[in-house]
């Protein structure tokens, strides 16, 4: 059996979390060993110094949820939440560029982040939701040009999460030059195996235990 820790991004995110929350989403982190834990800017410094000598790496989030930030924005936020310990960037496209299928301001607005980022592990949302095939592969293939390290489904906070097809189609896109990340509503460990047979390496998830305790969760409201 495939070691799954290591491929969940152990996710608290949204407007109302608390502390105590987070000091629950380290304490699992720790537990399980999951390859991060990915939490809202605001706690990124907090999280850092908690995981401080552990191999469970800090993830946040840049122009979340809805990517419509200018590209000036993002990467001061980016250089925010790496001066304060991030050690993974998800980033949330202008997916009003990828449907106006502008090339350069697409790439402008992913490059800012790259560049922000000073080598750490950048993550592109398409948000697949709200998107053609045509658009994803659009994306997938700005982020590629970029210099982005992953492309990555969704946010958890659209009208609707990962998919078997949008995986499967950006893996076709990108090949080995960017890896995948499937998030939203993966709630189980089905739901897991499956988008990594579809070619993701990385799962984005609120719902890590309930996975590694091979937990069902059919009628869970999981979100990213």
């Amino acid at each position: 059996m495939t070691s799954l820790n290591t491929y969940i991004d152990h996710t608290k995110l949204g407007p109302t979390v608390s502390l105590e929350q987070i000091d629950q989403l380290i304490q699992e982190g720790l537990t399980y060993q999951f390859k991060s834990l990915c939490v809202n800017t605001h706690f990124v410094s907090y999280v850092a110094n908690k995981l401080k000598g552990s191999k469970v790496l800090t993830c946040t989030v840049i122009g979340f949820p809805h990517g419509s930030h200018t590209k000036e924005v993002k990467a001061f936020e980016t250089k925010e939440a790496v001066r304060a310990g991030a050690d993974e960037i998800d980033m949330v496209i202008n997916n009003s560029y990828v449907k106006a299928k502008d090339y350069e301001k697409t790439l402008e607005d992913i490059k800012a982040v790259v560049d922000a980022a000073q080598g750490k592990t950048v993550k592109v949302i398409l948000e697949t939701c709200y998107l053609t095939d045509e658009e994803i592969i659009f994306a997938c293939q700005c982020a590629k040009d970029a210099g982005a390290n992953f492309v990555k489904t969704s946010t958890g906070f659209g009208t609707g999460g990962a998919t078997f097809e949008h995986v499967k189609l950006m893996k076709q896109t990108v090949q080995d030059a960017l890896e995948v990340k499937a998030s939203g509503g993966i709630k189980n460990r089905e739901d897991a195996l499956k988008m990594m047979d579809a070619g993701a390496t990385r799962l984005g998830t609120s719902k890590g235990v309930d996975i590694m305790e091979n937990k069902e969760n059919s009628n869970a409201n999981t979100t990213y």
